[in-house]
């Protein structure tokens, strides 16, 4: 199936209800529908292998992802962030492609190359003068989206998704038409994101109205939420800590009152901010989604109901649950292994391993499913007993002390725990004894403890091979625009004070 029966159902359904309002604009599903089959029609006739958006979301992020959809094209979002020479390497591995965006911009990093560039405005015009209701869609086999990862340990790849994999995701997790006419989700993680473009499909599958909030800031994010009323949001941890920061210190009830549901992902979520969140807004259900590029978003989920038992427990093992990331959908096989495969017991950390129709483990360059169908997601992990999973970083920044794997996670959890430590990042730095010796960064919100109070504590919580061989004390850890830490930046924090 080709997923832009996901928009033709919401159109045959209620063609007159509003999908999608953007920049004071409302569009009908008829609209969207009929603006999506003229997209297809400039796509076929520009006879190009992908179709580009360079830009911020706007509605020519669904057009063009339904329109390229329809015209058999993979969509392929940019991260409009990375600087020209960055982007004019992903540019050049798309080419021949229709580019969505600014000339301002975009008209230099296609100028010599075979892409086609279409002004964002124009292209939505002429989507809309060309519309043809009666476009076949093509076949939903080949690929619907090819999504650049975020190369926070190395240069991008090229995750692709077919159709049937966004489909399976879409059709186990949504109900077609569940959501009333007052719904609206409010959109404000770029379009460039897997959590972006299943934000799009589940939406409009669900016919929950669109609210496309162009570039976040916590301010516009509450104003928009209040004026359009918004019933849904997806964030991630950086994006809640500062609408957190917004809100009046005894709840944002009053200023949000029809705000229902906050789903968030992408990146590790500090306790201590989920439980003032669920504080400040004690009328909103939170939905921790764990998911990857590669899996077509979520297949672990911590629902509203376990937030709120988690936060109201004395149980230590009820309240850690705060810190996990729920249990995978019942649509996902998933195994936590060691590094010889051996699929690990309860509690014990190794790589989570996950099976299903929606994981494509797929990759322009290569395929990283083994014989049986599992990705390996180089995410570390561990399941407890009641099968909630947990989060150990990326198996990639394990730090190998003497033949020691030593996780980054477990010495981060137990700084943030502390009293002025507001963020901490351990990485390994070289170490002529030990090969790799521990190395923490961290970010206080007050004094925080001393150096030596530091090694104290982790000495005390874990062992003293986990203690670092060095502290460094910074004003804030680097992050992308997800929420996930950057170690290498954190690598070359340390390799800058040599």
């Amino acid at each position: 199936m080709n997923i832009s029966l996901l928009l033709k159902m919401a159109a045959d359904a209620e063609p007159d209800r509003i999908g999608l309002t953007c920049d004071d604009r409302n569009w009908s599903y008829r609209e969207l529908w009929h603006a999506a089959t003229g997209a297809a029609t400039i796509i076929d006739g520009a006879a190009v292998d992908h179709v580009a958006l360079l830009g911020t979301s706007s509605e020519a992020a669904p057009i063009a992802l339904f329109g390229a959809a329809l015209a058999g094209a993979p969509y392929c979002p940019l991260n409009y962030r990375l600087p020209d020479a960055d982007l004019s390497a992903l540019i050049a591995r798309l080419d021949p492609a229709l580019i969505v965006g600014e000339a301002a911009r975009a008209g230099t990093l296609v100028s010599e190359t075979g892409c086609v560039l279409a002004e964002r405005r124009d292209f939505i015009a002429d989507a809309e003068a060309a519309g043809s209701p009666m476009l076949e869609a093509a076949n939903g086999e080949g690929i619907a989206v090819q999504l650049f990862t975020s190369g926070t340990t190395a240069a991008p790849k090229a995750a692709v998704l077919n159709h049937a994999n966004l489909m399976a995701y879409i059709l186990g997790t949504v109900e077609f038409g569940g959501a009333g006419t007052e719904e609206a989700a409010l959109v404000s993680v770029p379009p460039y994101h897997i959590a972006g473009i299943a934000a799009l499909l589940s939406s409009i599958y669900a016919m929950r109205r669109i609210v496309l909030l162009p570039a976040f800031d916590p301010e516009t994010w509450i104003a928009l939420c209040g004026r359009e009323g918004c019933t849904n949001a997806f964030v991630v941890p950086t994006m809640l800590g500062r609408i957190a920061e917004k809100l009046p210190a005894d709840g944002g009830t009053g200023i949000l009152p029809q705000l229902r549901a906050i789903a968030y992902g992408g990146g590790r979520m500090p306790v201590e901010l989920i439980g003032r969140a669920l504080n400040l807004l004690p009328h909103v259900g939170f939905t921790n989604a764990y998911g990857l590029t590669e899996t077509s978003s979520t297949i672990a989920l911590l629902g509203p109901d376990e937030h709120r038992a988690a936060l109201a427990s004395n149980d230590p093992s009820v309240r850690s649950r705060l810190g996990s990331v729920g249990k995978p959908l019942p649509s996902i096989e998933l195994e936590v292994r060691d590094d010889a495969g051996r699929v690990l017991p309860a509690g014990e950390r190794g790589e989570i391993h996950v099976r299903g129709d929606q994981v494509s483990g797929q990759y322009r360059e290569r395929s990283a499913l083994d014989a049986d169908g599992w990705f390996g997601t180089r995410d570390a992990g561990y399941l407890d007993e009641d099968g909630y999973l947990f989060l150990a970083g990326r198996a990639d920044d394990v730090i190998v002390r003497g033949g020691e794997n030593i996780s980054p996670g477990e010495i981060e959890e137990v700084l943030t725990a502390q009293d002025g430590i507001a963020d901490a990042a351990a990485v390994g730095i070289p170490s002529v004894e030990w090969g790799e010796a521990v190395a923490v960064a961290i970010a206080t919100d007050g004094e925080g403890p001393d150096d030596d109070a530091i090694r104290d504590i982790i000495r005390e919580r874990l062992r003293s091979s986990r203690v670092p061989e060095r502290i460094l004390r910074v004003d804030a850890l680097p992050y992308n625009e997800m929420g996930k830490l950057l170690r290498r930046e954190v690598r070359l924090m340390f390799a800058d004070t040599i």
